[in-house]
């Protein structure tokens, strides 16, 4: 080789140790946004109904029983799912900032619904002094998302195989029709109608119609073109995919639990078959999950890389 050729070669591959910083400083930071994240959830939690009850939510005893279940799915699985993720960032794993796009966007979903889901002028409550301690929750959570989702070299995912791409299209295509038509669109109705009389209105307008508005506005065009996207192989679904079926797990999680509370409760919005239909929900993307994820098992590159696989 030509000494001046050889000297160029060296030049451009040389990695300085300014930008080796940069790029282990970036990783370091999203794991402690993580990290601190789970702290955070887990303390929020608990300090609510769940445990110790310092934070009084503006709801009536059964719109509290969710605030309960939702609590206890934070607790026990979204907690352990962004200290996960923040320790797989550590380690230059690559499900690392693919897993903390579930948690983040689960929290930003939650914690919107606790902040302002209360009855402030009807019912007695003091979590309007826990709205700094959300709101850096919610911070943290977009924070962390945009982290993660930038830290993904979206083209190096492994595509889902037919059987599971189906089955993932097919149960959220399954969400989006149940949601809408099972879960939701009698409430509307009911209400549109002019004479209201269900108990999940009458009790909780406003936690009501916050819900009804992120379901029917967020979670069911976000299921559906998620659903669409995958069924199609589309590019721009990838890593969507990834984000859309670890969010259901949590989520149908965290319903399935606030069901089971309020069964367990006396709920009088409680329904056996509602609840016994989320812990299916639940379920079945929980598996959807754990086959998606395997995807992505053994796959590391060297630390500092910034996210990305070396090409």
């Amino acid at each position: 080789m030509h000494p001046a050729t050889e000297t160029q070669v060296r030049r451009e591959t040389r990695v300085t140790p300014s930008s080796r910083t940069r790029r282990s400083s970036r990783e370091w930071f999203l794991a402690g946004v993580l990290f601190t994240l789970a702290t955070g959830v887990a303390t929020m939690a608990l300090l609510g109904p769940l445990a110790l009850g310092w934070v009084d939510y503006h709801v009536v005893d059964d719109v509290e029983n969710q605030v309960v279940g939702g609590d206890l799915a934070a607790v026990a699985l979204v907690a352990p799912t962004c200290a996960l993720a923040g320790a797989l960032v550590l380690r230059g794993h690559r499900a690392g900032p693919v897993l903390a796009l579930a948690p983040t966007a689960f929290v930003m979903y939650l914690y919107t619904q606790l902040a302002i889901g209360g009855e402030f002028a009807a019912v007695s409550g003091n979590s309007e002094r826990a709205f700094p301690l959300m709101l850096a929750l919610f911070w943290l959570a977009g924070a962390g998302f945009v982290l993660a989702w930038r830290a993904v070299d979206a083209a190096a995912l492994p595509e889902p195989r037919d059987a599971l791409r189906r089955s993932i299209g097919g149960a959220l295509l399954l969400v989006a029709v149940f949601l809408t038509v099972g879960l939701h669109l009698r409430g509307v109705v009911d209400v549109l109608d002019g004479a209201p009389n269900g108990v999940e209105y009458t009790q909780g307008p406003t936690v009501f119609w916050v819900v009804k508005w992120m379901d029917l506005g967020l979670v069911v065009p976000l299921t559906l073109v998620t659903a669409v996207g995958v069924l199609r192989r589309a590019a721009w679904s990838r890593l969507l995919v990834y984000a859309v079926v670890g969010w259901a797990a949590l989520l149908g999680t965290a319903v399935a639990a606030m069901a089971l509370v309020m069964v367990t409760n006396d709920d009088p919005a409680a329904s056996p078959l509602l609840a016994g239909g989320f812990v299916g929900f639940a379920v079945v993307f929980l598996a959807l999950a754990g086959w998606l994820f395997r995807l992505l098992r053994d796959q590391t590159w060297p630390a500092g890389a910034g996210g990305h696989p070396p090409r």
